[in-house]
């Protein structure tokens, strides 16, 4: 009989502990985000690349990945007008710097290609949430950026703005 309630008790505390998060007016994922109680639509307007140097795809694949997180990470429905909370800004950004100099020569060792986004937030819901704010990453690359390579990096940099900006939204990071 010990053996059955010692193991039944972690199952009663974790309900027990669902039970009263869900009743606090705050919507707790499994995905580590809370999601305002009532907010049912999001809308995602493009994010236009008004960087000096421009990817030509860079604004798509953000606005589309950013899209595609919040439907893989949410129940939120996706929205053209009049939703609960909507994301837009513009690509600000869009850099190849060196990063490390070569010894004995003026050539670049290491690159790192950086991309800027300014996000601008709106909670209908809560609007305390609301943001606007600046976001930046980057990946370090040698040599000299070949189209595959920039385009992998692209890729790599964008999901981690995406999980920057999904995680402020909805984690309060």
């Amino acid at each position: 009989m010990k053996k059955l309630k010692s193991r039944l008790l972690p199952v009663f505390m974790m309900m027990a502990l669902l039970f009263s998060a869900t009743s606090c007016g705050v919507k707790y994922g499994f995905t580590g985000g809370s999601i305002p109680e009532g907010m049912k639509t999001v809308s995602v307007i493009y994010f236009e690349n008004i960087a000096p140097m421009v990817y030509p795809t860079l604004s798509q694949n953000f606005t589309e990945k950013l899209k595609e997180q919040i439907r893989n990470q949410s129940s939120l429905s996706q929205v053209n007008d009049n939703a609960d909370a909507t994301f837009e800004g513009f690509i600000t950004d869009y850099t190849i710097s060196p990063a490390a100099v070569e010894a004995g020569t003026d050539r670049a060792a290491l690159n790192r290609l950086s991309i800027t986004i300014k996000v601008n937030y709106h909670n209908k819901i809560v609007e305390k949430d609301n943001f606007e704010q600046s976001f930046t990453r980057y990946k370090d690359f040698s040599g000299q950026l070949q189209a595959a390579q920039e385009e992998t990096l692209n890729k790599e940099i964008i999901q981690m703005l995406v999980e920057d900006v999904y995680n402020r939204a909805f984690a309060n990071w």
